[in-house]
């Protein structure tokens, strides 16, 4: 079939898959319709979902219509149009924390000269930018987008990161300390005289008053005025950002009602110090606003901060240095940069390909599950392509740069940054619920001071009425509400060692339709050990003895059997000791028993590496371990229940090796992917609680063999790459809220394109980078833990507003009528919210 001939792919394209756009070129795989694909996995998962027709921004559009927020997980980033000649940069955001704050950057960033698109993502804290770099440079837009209180800076800028958490500790420590100051000088002087307290003479409350009366109390006055001017616009500064960005944004949210609160009382107060001669301050209000306000927010970021301290041990997966061969035949080390297409590299066992291409010379066994999940490592001889990111375990190779001189592993970063830079944020409940409430209560306030004014009132108690509506509307409760029930649930979390990085999951997770999981690392352990066998002790001996020679996982494992590293296992039958098939078939992984180790090693005289397998000569004795096919090129007798027996083996996912010796082969061993412990019990979890269950995976469908016989997992999709796999979760949000569950590389886009990502600990730190939630002790339980915290945290988000609500209830009327004036005000604002302090201090799940 001629490149005219072949199937379109998107957009008419005949060297795109259908599904996931890689090329297809060298690919024949097709569908009835006439659609080409890159893999059988990307051509079954169209099958399965492909008449969905997937538009982010429909999606996108209608959650704002029902009030749940934007998708948070919208394929933005990969559906934009992107103009010739325009490079995409990812930068870090410090300061958002709505999606009011995510409209605003984006706005700001589009307005720049020489950017033709933008998206902004609170969730993550990141910004794409598409630009010319010829009109703009990084540097402007770092520049453009850090206004209003905002830090922007490159992604892996850890020393700007650092300056914006030291300056976050200022405005804490500085609103905490001046806070205390001016609270001190009313406790000790300007509380005594407004209330006069009892244990103050008489004496003592007529000398505190003439102080305050005389200039030396205006003094006094504009001292405490200045204090509080540094708590409201120092440590206060992003609450007046965010009130600031509500209403330019139209998007009334607690900032706004917090802002507006504080800066009422503090301007009431400073006019009052100025024109009046003995006057009622309560710049006490707005220190006590926007100090509690910062607080808790701030504990709420100290949680998450913390948590992510556990995933020290995961390693992030970066390859800068490449070794090229120069003309000469010596190596140099350069910059992966500065690689170009043609260029011949030398990779050597426990390297990394820098970039994608092809092996030219060498013979190699590859692991390349980083990339594409494949559990197995590839054998890869000269012709063969390479991708990226890919590990050579075994052997060396020398590799011819490809055209584009970028690796697959890049590119997956690259889908990674662009889910996340689209991800906006659900908006918390508090904020969409301060779309009706603070309207509401400016009108109530004007209203209130207007009756005040018309029932004959001065202009001064009218301002006071409508000081006090707006106080005792317990706008720190209420913005209090959300962060403090969500750091419970953080808090909870991580006691039982799971992260949660993003503040949002408790309300995404509630409602999730789809749960799907990786295979690889995360319903398998990832690990390969010997399953079964069907060979005496003295052959696996003489095999383990061999294979510890050669660095292939398989060859590893059969060594790892003999020495006793898999730990006690179940013995076979002695009817599988004569050469009979195993069972196997249930796609069991327990390890089996290992010969003990006497300490008497049998001695490796020769060794040799095939692609099929390894030949060597062990205490005199000539030893082969490998695929059938092996033994047939050497001439090798191979009886026909060993290769039935191999042949059943490999049919459920399992990687089968005959050993021989001295021209036969006399057995065989079985070497598989161990499944993890409890997983049978976590997906029969989900499934009973309503949840539909689907394994994805990039590995062979025969290896998913044991999950699509499970009861509870409705499909499995095998053979999947990367961005088929973001692709497939794409198109199952469209039937509902999806979760997805990975640990490597290979998932982080598909993590970052679900609804909520949960990553088991083991994985890659772009995996962690990706999802939401982190499983640290890679306890696959924890995943319906998860449910569990995030359904508790949602009823004591809704308990703390319920409480809020029904104290607003009973004194916004008291304040509205007169009966309360901003002192009393103040004090029950402080007291509701010590009340919802204190019921989100509770554990959210008994340690039952």
């Amino acid at each position: 079939m001629s490149a005219s001939d072949a199937p379109a792919g998107p957009d008419g394209d005949p060297g795109a898959c259908t599904l996931c756009e890689l090329p297809t070129e060298g690919v024949d795989v097709t569908d009835g319709d006439g659609n080409r694909f890159c893999c059988t996995g990307c051509r079954d998962v169209y099958g399965a979902l492909g008449d969905v027709d997937v538009d982010a921004d429909a999606v996108r559009e209608r959650r704002r219509e029902s009030g749940d927020g934007d998708d948070a997980g919208g394929s933005a980033g990969g559906d934009r149009d992107v103009p010739d000649g325009h490079e995409a940069t990812f930068l870090e955001v410090d300061g958002m924390h709505c999606a009011t704050c995510e409209a605003f950057i984006e706005t700001v960033a589009t307005d720049a000269d020489g950017v033709s698109g933008a998206s902004a993502s609170y969730v993550t804290d990141t910004v794409r930018i598409d630009h010319d770099p010829d009109a703009v440079t990084i540097d402007d837009l770092t520049e453009t987008v850090s206004g209003l209180g905002y830090s922007a800076y490159a992604r892996d800028d850890a020393f700007s990161r650092r300056q914006a958490n030291n300056m976050a500790t200022a405005r804490l420590a500085a609103g905490v300390l001046v806070g205390m100051a001016v609270m001190l000088q009313y406790i000790v002087l300007i509380y005594p005289t407004y209330f006069a307290f009892p244990f103050y003479n008489e004496r003592t409350l007529a000398y505190l008053n003439e102080a305050m009366a005389s200039t030396s109390g205006t003094y006094f006055f504009i001292v405490i005025g200045v204090l509080t001017t540094i708590v409201l616009f120092f440590t206060g500064k992003p609450i007046l950002r965010g009130a600031y960005v509500s209403a330019k944004t139209r998007s009334p949210n607690m900032d706004l009602l917090v802002a507006i609160a504080a800066v009422s009382a503090y301007l009431y107060s400073t006019l009052a110090v100025i024109f009046v001669e003995s006057p009622s301050i309560y710049y006490d209000v707005t220190v006590a606003i926007v100090v509690i306000v910062t607080v808790g927010n701030h504990y709420e970021d100290s949680v998450k901060d913390r948590a992510t301290e556990l995933l020290s041990e995961v390693t992030a997966v970066q390859i800068d240095d490449a070794r090229r061969l120069t003309a000469d035949g010596e190596t140099e080390t350069v910059a992966v940069a500065a690689l170009e297409a043609g260029d011949r590299l030398l990779v050597r066992a426990g390297e990394r390909i820098a970039v994608d291409g092809e092996a030219v010379d060498g013979d190699a066994a590859v692991d390349e599950s980083v990339v594409t999940g494949e559990s197995l490592p590839v054998r890869k001889v000269a012709g063969d392509a390479v991708v990226g990111g890919s590990v050579v375990t075994d052997g060396s190779l020398t590799v011819a740069v490809g055209p584009d001189a970028t690796s697959s592993l890049d590119r997956v970063a690259e889908l990674v940054y662009d889910l996340q830079s689209g991800n906006h944020g659900v908006q918390k409940l508090a904020d969409r619920l301060a779309t009706v409430f603070v309207p509401a209560v400016l009108v109530i306030a004007a209203v209130a001071a207007g009756a005040s004014l018309a029932l004959g009132g001065t202009p001064t108690d009218a301002m006071l009425v409508g000081l006090t509506v707006l106080i005792v509307s317990c706008p720190c409760a209420l913005g209090l509400a959300t962060p403090l029930a969500v750091a419970a649930g953080i808090r909870d979390a991580l006691e039982r060692n799971i992260v949660v990085f993003d503040d949002t999951v408790f309300e995404r997770i509630r409602d999730a339709d789809t749960v799907v999981f990786d295979k690889t690392g995360t319903l398998t352990t990832g690990e390969m050990r010997l399953v079964d066998r069907a060979v005496d002790d003295d052959l696996l001996r003489l095999a383990a003895a061999l294979e510890s020679r050669s660095a292939h996982p398989v060859g590893q494992a059969v060594a790892a059997a003999r020495a006793g590293l898999d730990g006690e296992g179940a013995a076979l039958d002695e009817s599988n000791r004569d050469g009979a098939t195993p069972a196997v078939a249930d796609g069991g992984a327990e390890a089996v028993d290992a010969p003990a180790d006497d300490g008497d090693a049998p001695a490796v005289d020769s060794f040799e590496s095939h692609a099929r397998g390894v030949v060597g000569v062990v205490d005199g004795v000539e030893v082969v371990v490998g695929h059938p096919d092996l033994f047939d090129e050497r001439g090798w007798t191979v009886p026909d229940e060993i290769r039935e027996a191999v042949a059943s083996a490999r049919d459920v996912g399992r990687v089968p090796v005959a050993v021989g010796r001295d021209g036969a082969a006399e057995g065989f061993v079985v070497v598989g992917d161990e499944l993890r412990e409890g997983w049978e019990e976590t997906v029969t979890a989900l499934d009973e609680s309503g949840v539909e269950v689907i394994v994805l995976t990039g590995d062979d469908e025969r290896a998913a063999t044991v999950f699509a016989d499970h009861d509870a997992v409705s499909s499995v999709f095998a053979g999947v790459p990367p961005e088929g796999k973001a692709e497939a979760v794409g198109r199952l949000k469209e039937r509902g809220v999806t979760v997805m569950v990975g640990d490597g590389t290979n998932d982080a886009p598909a993590l970052a394109a679900a609804d909520l990502g949960i990553a088991l600990g083991g994985g890659t730190a772009m995996a962690a980078d990706a999802a939401d939630v982190a499983i640290v002790d890679d306890e696959l339980g924890s995943v319906a833990t998860v449910f569990e915290l995030a359904r508790a945290a949602g009823r004591r988000v809704k308990g703390n507003i319920g409480w809020a609500f029904c104290y607003n209830a009973v004194a916004i009327p008291l304040a509205a009528t007169g009966l309360l004036n901003p002192l009393f005000a103040a004090v029950a604002m402080g007291a509701s919210s010590l009340l919802v302090v204190t019921n989100s201090s509770r554990a959210l799940l008994s340690d039952d």
